[in-house]
């Protein structure tokens, strides 16, 4: 069984920096793209920033140019450097794969989400 596990969420002030990692493990044959997702109390769940298989790179206009999306050499991870963090970032981060488990279709996988607060 696939699961993807966050970490590296919490309480910073604003400006500050997190990163935050996700770990997909389980019988995973391949992964198309990896995610981070966020979600706001009384929002809805928006895409802050993915990765292809190729490398390649989106952000939502709210981040780009203080969060980075990686993947570093060690199979099946990602993270998101967050730098100059603002109050509006505050949410839960949800991590989120594309991917094929074997003898499973390709699906959508999703970790449990880690807090992330910035206070003024």
């Amino acid at each position: 069984q696939v699961q993807l596990v966050e970490s590296g969420g919490g309480l910073v002030q604003s400006g500050g920096s997190l990163r935050l990692s996700c770990v997909a493990s389980g019988s995973i044959f391949s992964i198309n793209t990896m995610s981070w997702y966020r979600q706001a109390p009384g929002k809805q769940r928006e895409l802050v920033a993915k990765i292809t298989n190729s490398g390649s790179t989106n952000y939502a206009d709210s981040v780009k140019g203080r969060f980075t999306i990686s993947t570093p050499n060690a199979k099946n991870t990602v993270y998101l450097q967050m730098n100059s963090l603002k109050p509006e970032d505050t949410a839960v981060y949800y991590c989120n794969a594309d991917l094929l488990e074997f003898g499973v279709s390709w699906r959508d996988y999703w970790g449990q989400g880690t807090q992330v607060t910035v206070s003024s």
